[in-house]
């Protein structure tokens, strides 16, 4: 039965990578759901989201941001589906919360739960099918950040993380739940805003070193697995023509801080196939940035790129288009992502959908995203938290 809990867990992980195939050096990891874009706001422009303004979702892109949130609390809340064309149970849940506890510091805590759905287990003894019953395999973390405003126009922040793997089947002697810690490392600079002659300008730009942490281990003696350390560095534009339209331009990148797998063989010398090296977490983050068997060409592959838009009309609408990119031989993810968002009161809806552009699939293909925001205060303005930007302006 190990043999099957295992199979569950890399047939799943070879969707997250976009189902390819004859690409031995691709990189994967443990918890690949932490990588999901979990609000419809991000999904809409790209998928990114690490240099855009503040809102209830960025414990996921960069804790750091909500130093500069207008509202002083608020909520987010969203729901993913996950392969909606093969299934209907798999999906990823978020809850967040964030406080600001006076003009510079914040704090903020949240929950994601993925589920992999039902999955029923069966074993074949003297050629009869016997039901070993159902489980439902999933996996949880429970995120806490702290940011500060180390001056008017940037902030820092750190986030601790508990992840919780729990892929086990019951009647597995020697399978356990895995665990693991992670801690996130991220900055935001946001400027004021400048004259740029018929209209008015502001620049964000942000980084965020996420899921530092030991790797899992799911049984003994087998294969630990790395968990997605992950960098991110944007910049962004708004170009404010009045305070009813405002213009947002956001390019950021991405790597995997996990090392590149390579090749092994058995005593003949015949190569078996590619995995990642027994090193440790820290040592990996480093080797993820020269060990790539192509060298540098190659190093750059595994760099992915996203470009996205937000159109803000009236404090109230907002429409978002964007693009991701990834090397095809290091995943292949190309899509084109549109969303849009309307506040109503204290309370903001946004809409996302995704168009690969790909050969490869992609597992939120033609699927529609939706997330809720509150600001908790009473104030509005959750939509994209302008009203720092419409004041200087006015």
């Amino acid at each position: 039965m190990k043999s099957i809990c295992l199979l569950i867990r890399f047939s799943i992980i070879l969707f997250f990578v976009g189902q390819v195939y004859g690409q031995d050096r691709i990189i994967t990891t443990g918890v690949p759901f932490l990588l999901i874009t979990p609000d419809a706001r991000a999904a809409g422009m790209g998928e990114l989201g690490v240099a855009t303004s503040a809102d209830a979702y960025a414990q996921q892109w960069n804790p750091a941001k909500y130093a500069f949130s207008d509202s002083k609390n608020g909520l987010g809340l969203s729901y993913t589906p996950y392969l909606r064309q093969l299934v209907d149970d798999i999906f990823l849940g978020n809850l967040t919360y964030f406080n600001k506890i006076n003009q510079r510091s914040a704090w903020a805590v949240s929950l994601k739960y993925f589920s992999y759905g039902n999955v029923q287990f069966n074993d074949i003894m003297a050629g009869t099918i016997i039901d070993q019953g159902s489980k439902r395999p999933n996996e949880i973390t429970v995120d806490l950040s702290y940011s500060l405003k180390l001056s008017e126009s940037f902030a820092m922040s750190v986030a601790g993380r508990f992840l919780r793997s729990d892929l086990k089947i019951h009647t597995d002697m020697d399978a356990t739940s895995a665990n693991s810690l992670g801690v996130d490392i991220a900055g935001f600079y946001q400027s004021s805003v400048f004259d740029m002659g018929n209209f008015d300008g502001l620049i964000r730009a942000g980084f965020n070193i996420s899921n530092i942490g030991p790797r899992l281990k799911y049984d003994e003696g087998g294969q630990m697995d790395f968990i997605p350390t992950n960098l991110r560095v944007g910049t962004g534009l708004d170009l404010i023509f009045d305070p009813s339209n405002i213009l947002g331009f956001y390019l950021e990148f991405s790597k995997l801080l996990v090392p590149t797998p390579v090749a092994y063989y058995d005593k003949s010398k015949t190569l078996l196939g590619f995995r990642q090296p027994d090193v440790n977490f820290f040592n990996g983050i480093f080797k993820s940035f020269s060990d790539s068997p192509g060298g540098m060409q190659e190093e750059l592959k595994e760099i992915t790129w996203a470009l996205g838009f937000e159109y803000l009309f009236a404090e109230t609408l907002a429409l978002r288009t964007g693009y991701f990119n990834e090397s095809e031989e290091k995943g292949s993810r190309r899509y084109m992502t549109f969303g849009a968002g309307l506040e109503l009161n204290s309370m903001v809806i946004d809409i996302s959908y995704l168009s690969s552009t790909s050969k490869i699939r992609n597992p939120l293909e033609n699927t529609l995203r939706f997330s809720l925001s509150f600001s908790l205060d009473g104030s509005g303005r959750t939509l994209t938290a302008e009203d720092e930007v419409l004041d200087q302006t006015q």
